[in-house]
C-alpha cells in the first residue's frame, strides 16, 4: 500500500549534518510491549526506542495495568530504561492502572493537555498534546491512535481537525500515530492531508512483513519536515507488531542544501 517516500533527505546523512535546533521524533505502537513471539518484553522495546536515536518519541499502546506480571508499570520502565520524561495520555482508566498513548523526550515540556476521542460505545481513544520547547520555539507535538471502523476514524479526525484550528497558523504542530487508515483515498487521510499537508507514507505493520502505512507523522509547516523513515533493525521486527517511524523537523525554515520537493 505504500513505498518507500520519495524527495525526502536520507535520515542517516542528515542526522549526522545537522544539530539540536533540529527535532528528531519518533511514532511507535508498542502493543504492550508484546512481540510477535506473544511475549511481553519492555526491555527489548526500551533498546528499540534506543536505537531510534530521537529527542521524543509517541508511543501507542502502553499498558500500565499491575497485573502482578510485568517487571514494572511500563511506561515508568521505559522513562527509567531510555533515560526519558514520560506523559501518559490515558484513555483506559482502572483501579489497577492505565493504557493508552504517551510521550518520552528529553527536550523541556511547556505543558501537557489530553483530549477524549471516543466514539459511542467503541473502545476508549484520545489524544495527548505536548508542547515542547525546542530551542526557542514552542513545538505542539500531537500523539493519538484512531479507531478501527472508518466512522470512528472520521469523527475522531473531525475533533482533531477542530483542536487544529483553534492553534495559529504559524504555530508549529506535529501530529503522530497509528492512524489505523490504510486506504489511500480515504477520507481522515484526505482531511489531515488537507491541513497538514502530505504525510509521507511508508509500510509499518505488520512488523515481519510490513504491508501497511499505518503509523505517520504529520508536520506544519510541511516544509520544515526534513526526513522520514521506517525503522526496520532486526530487534524492531520482533519487539512490537508496528515497526516505528521517525522524522527529522526542522526547528526554523531549513537550510538551502537540505530542501526537497514535497
Amino acid at each position: 500500500m505504500a513505498t518507500r517516500t520519495p524527495g525526502l533527505v536520507d535520515w542517516r546523512n542528515l542526522d549526522n549534518t545537522l544539530g539540536q535546533d533540529c527535532l528528531r521524533i519518533a511514532s511507535y505502537n508498542i502493543h504492550r510491549c508484546v512481540g510477535r513471539d506473544g511475549r511481553a518484553d519492555p526491555g527489548r522495546v526500551a533498546q528499540v526506542i534506543l536505537e531510534l536515536g530521537c529527542d521524543a518519541v509517541g508511543l501507542q499502546e502502553v499498558d500500565n495495568l499491575a497485573d502482578g506480571h510485568h517487571e514494572s508499570m511500563q511506561l515508568d520502565y521505559l522513562a527509567r530504561a531510555t533515560g526519558m520524561e514520560a506523559h501518559a495520555g490515558h484513555t483506559i482508566i482502572r483501579h489497577e492502572g492505565s493504557f493508552g498513548n504517551a510521550l518520552l523526550t528529553r527536550r523541556p515540556v511547556l505543558a501537557v493537555q489530553r483530549y477524549d476521542l471516543s466514539y459511542g460505545r467503541r473502545e476508549a481513544r484520545g489524544a495527548l498534546a505536548v508542547d515542547l520547547q525546542v530551542e526557542d520555539e514552542c513545538v505542539r507535538v500531537i500523539v493519538t491512535h484512531l479507531g478501527l471502523r472508518p466512522a470512528e476514524r472520521r469523527y475522531q479526525v473531525r475533533r482533531m481537525l477542530q483542536l487544529l484550528h483553534d492553534l495559529p497558523a504559524d504555530r508549529k504542530v506535529i501530529v503522530l500515530g497509528d492512524i489505523n487508515e490504510w486506504l489511500p483515498l480515504g477520507r481522515p487521510l484526505r482531511w489531515l492531508h488537507g491541513m497538514l499537508g502530505h504525510s509521507p507514507a511508508e509500510r509499518s505493520f505488520p512488523s515481519g512483513l510490513p504491508v501497511f502505512a499505518l503509523d505517520r507523522v504529520w508536520v506544519r509547516p510541511r516544509h520544515t519536515l526534513l526526513a522520514f523513515s521506517t525503522h526496520r533493525s532486526p530487534l524492531a521486527r520482533v519487539a512490537s507488531d508496528h515497526l516505528p517511524v521517525k522524522a527529522i523537523v526542522a526547528a526554523t525554515a531549513p537550510p538551502a542544501s537540505v530542501v526537497h520537493e514535497g
